[in-house]
């Protein structure tokens, strides 16, 4: 499990000829924030910027220093991508308050926690608001999310779910 920002500015380089095709800016997650669905690279042009991204699909591996994708044709543009409109970016997430049903505010995200294959396992938190558990691990996992926060910008957890789950067995 590794946070977000630790795959950001990986080189992405091509399997079938070992080409450097870019950085990594920022992911792309899905709506419901349970897995990285693409990898933003930034913009190219001058006077007309195009956002350019590599789909999930498209990417063989997460490795420590690189990511490996299946060749060189894999970069395209935003605009050819149908589903851009429902995916989130990493950094739109950052300072996201989450809070309980209730309404009490536990924390700030911070940033993503993935697995090795870009599954989403948790939250890294920037602020807590609470005593306890969240407040020593600083996180919480995707599995006591009750709300992503899509509509109102406020994610919801189960505070009692997440005090009890242990990310470090993910």
């Amino acid at each position: 499990m590794r946070a977000g920002k630790d795959l950001t500015e990986k080189p992405i380089y091509s399997l079938t000829d070992g080409r450097l095709l870019g950085k990594v800016k920022d992911l792309y997650l899905d709506s419901n924030l349970e897995r990285v669905v693409g990898l933003y690279l930034g913009s190219e042009g001058i006077f007309s910027r195009k956002n350019m991204l590599i789909n999930r699909d498209r990417i063989t591996l997460f490795g420590v220093d690189a990511v490996l994708v299946a060749d060189s044709e894999v970069v395209v543009e935003e605009a050819q991508v149908a589903e851009l409109d429902t995916w989130v970016r990493r950094q739109d997430l950052a300072g996201r308050d989450v809070d309980t049903p209730g309404g009490t505010r536990v924390g700030i995200i911070g940033d993503i926690l993935v697995n090795d294959e870009g599954t989403v396992v948790g939250f890294k938190l920037a602020r807590t608001f609470v005593e306890g558990p969240i407040s020593r691990k600083h996180a919480v996992a995707r599995e006591v999310v009750v709300d992503t926060g899509g509509e109102d910008g406020v994610m919801t957890i189960d505070l009692a779910q997440a005090e009890q789950h242990d990310l470090s067995a993910e």
